[in-house]
Order: C-alpha cells, then structure tokens, then sequence
C-alpha cells in the first residue's frame, strides 16, 4: 500500500520550493518569545547571541541526520516510525505516547499562553485576560480544524505569508534606526540562573519544526542534491535571521528591558520604531504569526494519537481512532489534544510548557540520530539516497548537542523534567496492559 502511494508522488520540488519548505515550518513564535528569556539565562547579550548561533548548529545537525533516517525509512509517522522500525515497538510507542500526553499538547498550551498575553497586551487588558483569551484561541482553532482540514489549511497559508511581514520590518528599520549599544550588556537580573545550556533549549523552541524537513524527500527532483542544500540553505537562513531579529531588538532596546519585557519585547520595540499605531499594526502581525503556528499545531499533532489509535495502541483507541463521518477529521483526537493542553495551560506557564516540549522530544531525537549508525550498519552496500555530509562529523554533533541539552534541562529545572521523564515511564504499563488486553481478546 505504502509503496503504491509513493509512485503516485510527482517529483517536481525543487531547490527553492524546498528551502521555502524548511523556512516555513522553521519559523513560528520563538523568534518573537524567547529573545527576552535567552538574554535572562545567558545573563549578557553577546553570550545570547551566542546561545542562537549554537541552537542553529545543532539543529543544522540534527536536520542533516534525520534527513538521512528520513530516506532510508520511507514511512508515514516521522520520529514514531523511526524509532519503532529502529529499536523496536516499545520505544516507537512510548515516543507517540510522549507526544500524545507531553510535547503536543505542551507546545499548543505554550502557544495559547503566548498568544493570550500578546492579545491582552496588544489593547492593554489585565493579565487576568491572557489565559481565557489563550484557552479561546485553542478552542477556536481546535474547531475550525474540526470543521475541516481545509478550512485550517487557509489559516495556515494567510499566516505563513503575514508572518514574514514583522520579521523583515524588525530586521530592517531596527537596524537602521536604533541605537542601543548591542554587544556585552548585561541583563540586570541577579546572576543566580545562568544557564547556557538553558539558553540554547530556549532557543531550540524557536528551531522546532525541523523534523519535517525530510519528509518530502520522496518529491524532489534529486534529493540527493537538493535535500541537504535545502536544510543547509533553509536553517542557515533561519538562523541568520533570529541574529538579525535579537540584534534589531537589542539595537532599539537595553537587553535589561528585553529581559524584564519577555514576550512582549517584540511589539514594544516596533511601537518605538513605528509610533502606536505602526507598532499596533506589526503586533498584529506578530498575533498572525503565533495563531498561524497554533493552528499548524493543532492541525497536525492530533493525528498522532489518531494513528496510534488506529493501531489499538492507546485507551480508548475505538473513539479516538473515529473520524468525522461529515468532517472527516479526527474530532476525539483533537478534543484530548485541546483537554490536556488546557489542563496544562492552567496549571502552568508558557515558558516552562516550552522548555519541556523540547526537553521530552529530545529523549527520542537522541535516539533517532543515533539511528543514523544503525541504519548504515544494517544495512551495508545499500544504495543510499541521501547520505548525511561530513559523517560521522555531523551526527555526533546532533548527538552531542541533545545530550547537552537534556542533562543541562535536568540539572536546571530537575522538578519539570524529571516529571516529565516519570510521564513518559508511565507509557510502559500502559503500553503492557494494552498488549495484554489484546492477547486476552484473541485467545
């Protein structure tokens, strides 16, 4: 089945479709969240720079790996299938209950919590209004999405376009017109949290995305070609851009206001740049940019559960592997993604849900760059489409680069990421009494 769908596939993506691919599903909330928080735990402007720069490097890596995984494991499921066609379906389990339960449904509460406080800042309502406005805003898109998958696809297409417009007015007339001094200024915060390795999982928030970047190897003219100049070209685009963005911010702004203004250091500055009302205006873009990336994710994370679902490999598979018979979307998929991430958005803050999104997704990317060896050895003398440039150079790299950001995510933050860890542990009984279940059934 799988391998009549892949014949079907025109090959008709070239180099710029597919840098443009990597760019758009790159590019999100983070580059207008989290310059203020990676200026906090770096403690000084210049080593936040440093921090982005870092966070491209290894996402540059682990793009080029997983491109490789990528092609050499041709299946539907991205980090899931990888991993279960790699280490066995235990640990591909346990990673789609980790997204199910943890990364999906943090990364929309995160993103409901960063829209709601821009939104109540953007007509300066009280910060009681910025959880009821995230959770409204996640209801409303988890609706839509409901209705229709193409009705979530013209959100996304308006806000792919709307987000590049605050990015390129920041980057230019911040450059030009600023004139705070940029390099080597601290950011007034007692020196208690310095943390780089902190700093650089703040920045892999803004990175996230990249694991899709190989998913369309099998459409390209020459993947060989253009699938690592696509990542090279795009993540390296990425990366020169979140420079330019924190090096604008720090240009109109001390990194000190930037550290105490956190998230709303981006629409502040464009008012100082551009007057009330063209600040209100790039606001509004910024709003776009965060709403189109929360309706991307609610587009796509519920189809994890779904397809875990379909495999009987969840509680309550029979309804959450329902679809629509009007809508044709996975509707009970898509209200547990919205309840938890609810729950979540109420019991914590964007920040935190962020760090651990990328802490629990890191314990498998780990494993998936390590795969890359595997794969090599498995299967020896065998043609490769893609093979990962300067190996085995880059791939340690990757390896390296999550390992440092997992043991330095539990040294800083030891209570959520150890819960976190606890969570995914939890998946085992489950996963056991499932089998079990099944085994009773058949016998």
């Amino acid at each position: 089945m799988q391998t009549d769908n892949k014949a079907q596939l025109k090959k008709d993506v070239g180099l710029t479709l597919a840098i443009s691919l990597v760019i758009g599903t790159v590019i999100g909330s983070g580059v207008f969240m989290k310059p203020g928080k990676v200026i906090e735990y770096t403690g000084d402007s210049s080593m936040a720079l440093w921090a982005w720069v870092l966070g491209g490097i290894i996402t540059l890596a682990s793009g080029l790996t997983i491109a490789e995984v990528s092609t050499q494991i041709p299946k539907t499921g991205g980090l899931y299938v990888y991993l279960e066609e790699v280490y066995g379906k235990i640990w591909g389990y346990l990673c789609g209950w980790v997204q199910t339960v943890i990364y999906g449904p943090s990364i929309i509460g995160a993103l409901g919590l960063y829209f709601g406080s821009l939104l109540a800042n953007l007509f300066s309502w009280g910060d009681e209004w910025k959880l009821p406005l995230g959770i409204a805003a996640v209801v409303f898109l988890a609706l839509i999405n409901g209705l229709g998958t193409k009705y979530g696809g013209y959100i996304q297409t308006a806000a792919t376009i709307g987000k590049l417009i605050p990015i390129a007015l920041i980057i230019v007339f911040g450059i030009w017109m600023g004139n705070s001094q940029v390099l080597h200024m601290p950011s007034g915060l007692p020196a208690t949290h310095i943390s780089m390795g902190a700093a650089i999982l703040a920045t892999l928030w803004a990175y996230d995305g990249w694991m899709l970047v190989g998913f369309v190897a099998g459409e390209m003219k020459d993947p060989g070609k253009i699938l690592p100049r696509a990542i090279i070209g795009g993540l390296s685009i990425v990366t020169a851009a979140y420079l330019l963005v924190n090096i604008a911010l720090m240009h109109i702004l001390p990194a000190d206001q930037i550290a105490a203004l956190k998230e709303n250091a981006a629409s502040t500055a464009a008012t100082m740049i551009f007057g009330d009302v063209g600040g209100k205006l790039i606001g509004i873009g910024i709003l776009v940019s965060i709403f189109g990336c929360l309706n991307g994710k609610i587009l796509s994370f519920p189809r994890v559960p779904y397809a875990m679902a379909e495999r009987g490999q969840l509680p309550a598979s029979g309804l959450l592997s329902q679809v629509h018979p009007r809508f044709n979307t996975p509707v009970a998929s898509i209200i547990l993604q919205v309840i938890i991430a609810t729950i979540l958005m109420v019991m914590s803050n964007p920040d935190h849900l962020s760090d651990i999104a990328i802490f629990s997704v890191y314990l498998f990317n780990i494993q998936a760059f390590a795969a890359v060896f595997i794969l090599r050895k498995r299967n020896k003398g065998a043609k490769r489409v893609f093979s990962v440039p300067l190996y085995p150079i880059i791939p340690v790299v990757a390896i390296i680069g999550a390992a440092y950001i997992i043991v330095s995510a539990i040294m800083d933050n030891p209570a959520d990421m150890l819960s976190a860890i606890a969570i995914t542990v939890i998946g085992l009984p489950v996963y056991w009494l499932i089998n079990r279940r099944k085994q009773q059934q058949v016998g």
